[in-house]
């Protein structure tokens, strides 16, 4: 396989930005993520593309929830800000104006729109896991355009 191919083909997918917010024992974290798509309506399923070796991943293990903030294209400060480990970047959400939701994870007063979702399987195949989630609360602050990687100029993929 032409390696350079692989990794141009793939990065054609197109994704969202989103802040996905966790929680484990009273803990809370925050990350940008961008490989979210819905894959049921009935019942309303997301899948979410998690780095197996974070924290985050560890806390959606344990307690089962996560968020999803959805940014505007005008949002990219936002994304930012969640970029860096949380081992990096300390505290990630001090500062941030945020509620905790329905499911206890944390829902950014910012985002334009939100999700929160119970997980419902966990595929742990390769360096990420697909994480199904069944959206079981949801919100919409601001009916606008929503950030998506291309806005960025980033590259996640390949």
């Amino acid at each position: 396989m032409d390696l350079n191919a692989k990794k141009i083909a793939l990065r054609k997918i197109p994704h969202g930005v989103f802040i996905v917010g966790v929680k484990q024992d009273g803990r809370l974290n925050a990350f940008t993520g961008t490989w979210l798509t819905q894959v049921s309506f009935i019942p309303p399923l997301v899948v979410l593309g998690l780095k197996k070796d974070t924290i985050s991943y560890q806390m959606v293990a344990k307690d089962r929830v996560f968020s999803v903030n959805v940014l505007g294209k005008d949002q990219k400060s936002v994304a930012e800000h969640f970029v860096k480990p949380a081992s990096v970047a300390g505290e990630k959400l001090q500062g941030v104006a945020y509620h905790l939701g329905k499911t206890g994870a944390p829902v950014l007063d910012e985002a334009i729109a939100y999700f929160e979702c119970e997980v419902r399987e966990i595929l742990a195949g390769g360096d990420h896991a697909a994480v199904i989630g069944e959206v079981v609360e949801a919100g919409v602050r601001q009916d606008v355009d929503a950030l998506t990687l291309k806005d960025t100029g980033w590259q996640y993929g390949g």
